[in-house]
């Protein structure tokens, strides 16, 4: 009986010695304000432009915020 213990308890740590690292695949560490090169960008944006970009992400959560739509 103790054997079968031993052989669990070594499959069970060969296991966990076989994990993947978990980190994301296309990291960069691009600004995001430099754009991604697509053709799908919000309209007056332009990439590399960080006051425009600023000013964008100001707006969009102007729209989500409740409080000044309730006004």
């Amino acid at each position: 009986m103790k054997p079968v213990w031993c052989m669990l308890v070594l499959a069970a740590g060969l296991v966990a010695c076989g994990e993947k690292q978990q980190t994301l695949g296309n990291r960069s560490d691009v600004p995001a304000y430099k754009g991604t090169g697509s053709n799908f960008s919000a309209a007056g944006w332009k990439a590399g432009d960080a006051t425009s970009w600023e000013q964008h992400l100001k707006t969009r959560t102007q729209g989500q915020n409740d409080y000044v739509k309730s006004e």
